[in-house]
């Protein structure tokens, strides 16, 4: 059937204008491809998901998160050198390799700095970290949505019982390449050794290192009970975790996609990091049932002397100080 030209034209008039009318949310749909380099059966990759899930049905498919495990779009420094070149790409890192580029963030990786996610929790208002993370998005182009997902507290797993600074001695304890986690293993004994995530589990089968300091949930989930046979509780390092994307990126986003991403990732790493703590228990049991061994009798006091100079060799004791004041020490 033929329209005479006047209709057709109002027609398309009318579509014209109806386009126009659209918000830009409407018109463009973005993805984020998110990488992390846990392993699928781990507690964050469950809780990146619902990320994605809540974010998606937020903005109404107008954003999507595609999670990706264990390391499938790259190593860590890669991928956040493609965060800093603006590709949709986000990754969960950590303060240790953030303070390759901007050197006060490291002190948030250094040993006993804080003792509970309420003290995590507190740091997320505080003016000095916010100052922190916006000079890191404006002269790195590095956006952090949030530091609110906690991994709990990293302990020594080897071979050997390990109860104080001197049973580290002479052991290849493998660390992330980044200078305040190489300087506080190294400051409570340790020789630290740069491995990938997931290089750990062939590297002590073949002994090129000789242990690794983890939270107590990789272990299951990276089978580590079947190389190692210590779990040493020195709680040296609360792992904070930063969910990292392109400031460029970010930038491009409308405003409610903006704080769909940010307010979400909050409400989820926190749910998350309450849940990892109240299945501690259960883990420890896990794994203690498969073989380990747990050593508690560990002297705390001496791991935390022996971990104050990772901060004066890389001069972030005022950093440090700064961080203090803000939680009220």
């Amino acid at each position: 059937m033929a329209y005479p030209s006047s209709i057709l034209a109002s027609l398309l008039s009318a579509l014209a204008l109806a386009s126009a009318a659209l918000p830009a949310a409407a018109q463009e749909k973005f993805v984020l491809r998110f990488n992390h380099v846990l392993g699928p059966s781990e507690p964050f990759h469950k809780g990146f998901t619902e990320w994605a899930k809540r974010v998606e049905e937020r903005t109404n498919g107008g954003l999507k998160i595609d999670v990706f495990h264990s390391a499938q779009l790259g190593v860590e420094e890669d991928i956040i050198e493609q965060i800093r070149q603006g590709a949709n790409i986000g990754q969960n890192t950590d303060a240790a390799r953030l303070g390759n580029y901007l050197q006060p963030l490291a002190v948030m990786n250094g040993p006993y700095l804080v003792s509970s996610l309420d003290e995590v929790w507190r740091l997320s208002e505080s003016k000095t970290v916010q100052g922190w993370l916006d000079e890191l998005a404006a002269k790195q182009g590095i956006k952090v949505l949030c530091f609110d997902w906690v991994q709990g507290f990293r302990h020594f797993f080897t071979n050997k019982p390990v109860r104080k600074p001197e049973d580290l001695r002479g052991l290849r304890i493998r660390t992330p390449p980044a200078p305040i986690w190489q300087e506080s293993i190294r400051a409570l004994g340790a020789a630290p050794t740069s491995m990938a995530f997931g290089d750990m589990y062939p590297g002590l089968q073949q002994r090129a290192i000789d242990g690794v300091e983890l939270v107590y949930a990789n272990i299951p989930g990276g089978r580590f009970y079947e190389v190692l046979k210590y779990a040493n509780e020195t709680a040296h390092i609360m792992l904070i975790n930063f969910e990292v994307v392109s400031a460029k990126w970010f930038d491009k986003l409308p405003a409610e996609y903006q704080a769909a991403l940010t307010e979400e990732c909050r409400t989820v790493g926190r749910q998350t990091s309450q849940a990892l703590a109240e299945m501690n228990d259960k883990i420890k049991d896990d794994v203690r049932g498969r073989g380990m061994q747990i050593v508690e009798d560990v002297d705390l006091q001496a791991f935390r002397q022996a971990g104050a100079q990772a901060y004066e060799k890389l001069g972030l004791t005022q950093a440090k100080q700064q961080v203090d004041a803000d939680l009220g020490r």
